[in-house]
């Protein structure tokens, strides 16, 4: 593997998908990645959960991720989450994102069908089998029904050189210093943003959290106060993030992100596609008044 790894650290936001009149809005979207460049983020996460894939075509999610290579160009990291219920899509969307130029793939547990542990290693090493560049679990079992052991991180260290890392979007700390116990140099991402400072404290290397898409500096500045050592700092901006860590699940993921950006201007609409709604009246409000005690709605830089 010739990507240097140091770079695969840091707060990468997964970004939303913004629509319009139902169609993916990719000038809206390359605005997205503008702003995070602008702001701050160490890398950005394409098709995420919070991008809402499973409502998009893979023809739409393939474009989305050529925008994203195009506008970013080689400024910051580019990690493209390419993993679907189906193995062929899998290998269809790896190989594209491949091609694109992404810089590292993260590939989500298949979900609903429940694969056993060696199933799951068979997935995976095909899945990236004949690509050089660094992949990760994306390890989400509150989506995907399905968890990796630490015996499956293991072997599949073992079996590829370009496995990398973790998104750990699980409420289980314990699980992430196992993982770095037996693998020193594991790259584990938070995934849940109340785990945001302890997953860095405990070793973590950064941040996949949706919250970045409301200030993707305050998430920055808390990896980069952590590794200087200066936990009081990194602590101390976790703890005002932790009212919106929480309004984030105040609905499905992205209702309340979305409106949220759409109320701090970073939107125009929070337009979803079907089964995802926007947020009700009450949800409205509810997100409003935490909008209106976190700072973001300050002038900009006092948060």
């Amino acid at each position: 593997m010739t990507y240097d790894l140091s770079k695969l650290r840091g707060s990468i936001p997964p970004l939303v998908t913004p629509f319009r009149d139902g169609t993916v809005d990719l000038e809206a979207y390359a605005r997205l990645v503008e702003f995070h460049v602008a702001n701050g983020s160490h890398g950005i996460l394409v098709n995420g959960t919070t991008a809402e894939p499973s409502t998009l075509t893979v023809a739409e999610r393939n474009a989305v991720v050529d925008l994203a290579v195009n506008v970013a160009a080689r400024r910051v990291p580019v990690v493209v989450n390419t993993g679907s219920q189906s193995f062929a899509e899998t290998r269809d969307l790896t190989d594209h994102a491949v091609r694109a130029g992404a810089d590292a793939l993260l590939i989500v547990t298949p979900y609903y069908v429940k694969p056993p542990q060696r199933g799951l290693v068979k997935y995976y090493l095909e899945i990236v089998r004949g690509h050089d560049i660094p992949w990760m679990i994306y390890h989400i079992p509150g989506r995907t029904a399905v968890s990796v052991t630490l015996e499956t991180v293991v072997e599949l260290a073992r079996e590829s050189p370009t496995f990398a890392g973790m998104k750990h979007a699980v409420n289980d700390l314990g699980f992430v210093s196992e993982c770095l116990g037996a693998l020193p140099d594991f790259r584990v991402f938070a995934g849940l943003e109340e785990l945001s400072f302890p997953t860095l404290a405990v070793g973590g290397v950064g941040l996949m959290n949706a919250v970045g898409n409301l200030d993707p500096g305050v998430l920055a500045r808390m990896c980069e106060a952590t590794w200087n050592g200066d936990f009081a700092g990194a602590r101390a901006l976790h703890d005002r993030l932790l009212e919106i860590n929480k309004a984030i699940f105040f609905d499905t993921n992205p209702i309340p992100i979305k409106y949220m950006m759409k109320r701090l201007g970073l939107l125009a609409t929070n337009e979803h596609r079907l089964p995802m709604v926007p947020a009700t009246p009450e949800l409205e409000r509810r997100l409003d008044a935490v909008l209106d005690r976190s700072g973001l709605l300050a002038p900009a830089g006092t948060f």
